[in-house]
């Protein structure tokens, strides 16, 4: 994640046996995922984060950012600044920075779709600080092949999403050759039900596609191509399982080299050192017992730190409040003070890799290299990642992985504590106030980035912007240009991030990524209590005269899909007839598709904090079809005073975290049909 080297080299003089006493390695980076409102509002938290002890930026993007929409567009309604800050031209990225020196910054910027745009502004804005984009530090996530399975931030199809990725990372070898232009991003897919293997096999063969990709564009020498290989870095996911984790990240050091050796030809073992970055599990976190996240948060971290030679360059850790809301500053500052606590109180640092010669170690590296090896041998033989991902293969393979997950879950054998074991509890000081417990995005942010994104336009110069504009359509229309000097002249004539993302949308056309629920595995061993809710859907069905009939719909530009997506599944299992047509719609789209597939239910999932405006539009607009009868349930990251405002307004149930069984959510979604 880190540009920055964060570890020295094994010299012979820094072993473990001649290290001169009180040597201790120098810590990785430490960050916190931040961003929220607005660009100014941002840039004070990020300057008190740096003053707390933080060394890197890690820059949360909003969603019509991250999928390439200014604040005024229809599919923006409820999004803006809720996940992230809102960055609609290179005013307001100057503005985000404002007081920090980009020179001597280490920015992460999660980013994917937009990645291009992000650091084409960001290198413009460090141009007028005055800085050398030589001596910029920092990574772009800008892995889009993980949207397509997980985050659903995509804006363009595989090929030209794979081709944008390319020209960035034949553009910043030269231009910015210590920039990470890409951050191969597995922590998603774990998010999205990935086990170990999985994990591993789908973030290397995405590394593959794009190193492949790379070569055989010919914009890189390939003298130069283990500059190519030396800047590829990953972002990776720790679970609570911290020893399996540890292992999991010893497997993936062992099989970068070789691939790095092997399949290009690398041979400086520096290029070929697997570079990671990682934010622990998010997954994991519960809403019920919340302070247990803590004790789940230092173990993830453990993972990705206690093995030397295969330890983080970049750390940044969730709050132990994520389940129930966005984070305060205060949260944030307790998961950088445990990162600290490690690095500076305890003598971890002071010693050389604690699991050399483990045998039990070495057998569990040994069994997820093999296993990881069939998984991408089986990839490479569907024609790559990209075919994997378009075919639906790798979606329905997390789906099925993380709808088996569930199921151990709710059957005990995966125990969460609070949640499905030891859940007596005394009275939580830290919840005791919710509504202060979390931070809010206040509603007139939209109203007033939208205000601002208006003004931006009137005041540019409109010539300025036509021709950039036009030469970034010509230029994606010819594959063998490099997209990147388009960019940055949009960049520099105020281009927006919604115009910039439209022109390519013209010629790249949009995609619709497969959902992963048609062919998700059904588990072997069906649960007593899904038994009988097949029974109870059988018999409502032969009252009604045909199967209860479903739509999940997931409205705005939330694609964080799972809860929906193991709704669906579970639905589908249960007997009812299901209709999920993906993410990314707008509440007329949901509404419209609930009257004419004649549905006797609707299910929205929304996990971005934009319930309070989409749903109640849902609502209008199904009243407005003659469809107000229709009972309507949300699941979601929903405050409880949110979720009184909800059932007022004519919603029939709200389901959050702790609502973890999903037959018995489906049961009373039974009985709502019934």
């Amino acid at each position: 994640m880190s540009a920055t080297e964060n570890k020295p080299e094994n010299k012979p003089e820094d072993t473990a046996e001649n290290k001169p006493e009180n040597t201790r390695d120098r810590p990785w980076v430490m960050r916190t995922y931040a961003g929220h409102s607005t660009p100014a509002e941002s840039n004070a938290l990020y300057r008190r984060n740096l003053a707390k002890g933080q060394t890197g930026l890690s820059v949360a993007f909003d969603l019509p950012t991250q999928t390439g929409y200014d604040a005024d567009a229809e599919l923006a309604a409820g999004e803006v600044g809720k996940v992230g800050v809102p960055i609609a031209h290179r005013g307001d990225l100057a503005r985000l920075f404002e007081g920090i020196p980009l020179a001597e910054m280490n920015t992460s910027m999660t980013i994917n779709a937009t990645a291009m745009w992000l650091l084409a502004l960001y290198q413009v804005v460090a141009e007028e600080q005055g800085a050398d984009p030589a001596r910029l530090a920092g990574t772009t996530q800008n892995d889009i092949i993980k949207e397509y399975l997980s985050r659903g931030t995509y804006a363009f199809p595989p090929g030209p999403s794979l081709r944008l990725t390319t020209d960035t990372i034949a553009y910043t070898v030269g231009a910015m050759p210590k920039w990470n232009p890409i951050n191969i991003c597995s922590y998603h897919l774990q998010e999205a039900g990935a086990e170990p293997v999985q994990e591993i096999a789908y973030a290397l063969s995405t590394a593959i596609t794009v190193l492949d990709a790379v070569r055989d564009s010919g914009q890189v020498p390939p003298e130069r191509f283990d500059r190519v290989v030396g800047r590829i870095s990953f972002f990776v996911n720790a679970g609570v399982r911290f020893v399996e984790e540890l292992c999991k990240m010893r497997a993936f050091t062992r099989l970068w080299d070789e691939i790095t050796r092997e399949r290009y030809g690398v041979t400086d073992e520096a290029a070929r050192r697997f570079r990671y970055g990682v934010q622990v599990n998010s997954l994991g976190l519960t809403e019920a017992q919340p302070e247990n996240n803590v004790a789940r948060i230092v173990l993830e971290m453990l993972a990705v730190t206690l093995s030397k030679d295969a330890r983080a360059r970049a750390v940044q850790l969730p709050a132990w409040n994520e389940a129930l809301g966005l984070p305060r500053p205060w949260d944030q500052q307790w998961s950088l003070r445990l990162q600290q606590v490690l690095a500076f109180e305890s003598d971890l640092l002071e010693y050389g890799d604690l699991f050399d010669g483990s045998h039990v170690v070495e057998a569990k590296v040994d069994e997820l290299v093999d296993a990881a090896k069939a998984e991408m041998s089986r990839i490479e033989q569907m024609g790559g990642i990209v075919p994997a991902v378009e075919s639906g293969y790798l979606k329905a393979q997390l789906v099925s992985a993380h709808a088996e997950r569930r199921a151990r879950i709710e059957a005990g054998e995966q125990i969460v504590v609070g949640v499905n074991r030891f859940q007596e509890t005394e009275p939580n000081p830290l919840t005791a106030d919710l509504e202060a417990a979390i931070q809010t995005v206040d509603p007139a942010v939209e109203q007033a980035a939208a205000e601002a994104i208006r003004k931006w336009r009137a005041e540019r110069d409109e010539t300025a912007v036509g021709l950039a504009l036009k030469r970034l359509r010509e230029d994606a229309a010819n594959p063998d240009v490099n997209l990147m000097p388009a960019s940055l002249d949009c960049a520099k004539a105020g281009v927006t991030t919604g115009e910039w993302a439209a022109a390519l949308r013209e010629v790249f056309g949009e995609f619709r990524a497969p959902t992963g629920v048609a062919a998700a595995a059904v588990g072997a061993q069906v649960s007593p209590e899904l038994a009988a809710l097949r029974e109870q859907v059988r018999e409502v069905g032969e009252k009604r005269g045909r199967r209860p009939r479903m739509l999940v719909g997931k409205p705005g530009l939330d694609g964080h899909s799972n809860g929906a997506e193991q709704i669906a599944v579970r639905a589908r299992d249960a007997g009812f007839e299901v209709v999920y047509q993906g993410i990314r719609l707008t509440p007329a789209q949901i509404a419209a598709a609930a009257v004419a597939e004649d549905v006797d239910v609707v299910g929205l999932s929304v996990l971005s904090g934009s319930h309070l405006r989409i749903v109640p539009d849902v609502l209008r607009l199904l009243a407005e079809a003659g469809a107000a009868d229709l009972p309507v349930v949300v699941g979601g990251i929903i405050p409880e005073a949110d979720a009184d405002v909800l059932l007022r307004q004519g919603v029939k149930a709200v389901f959050t975290p702790r609502d973890y069984d999903l037959t018995a959510i489906l049961g009373k979604v039974l009985s709502l049909v019934a």
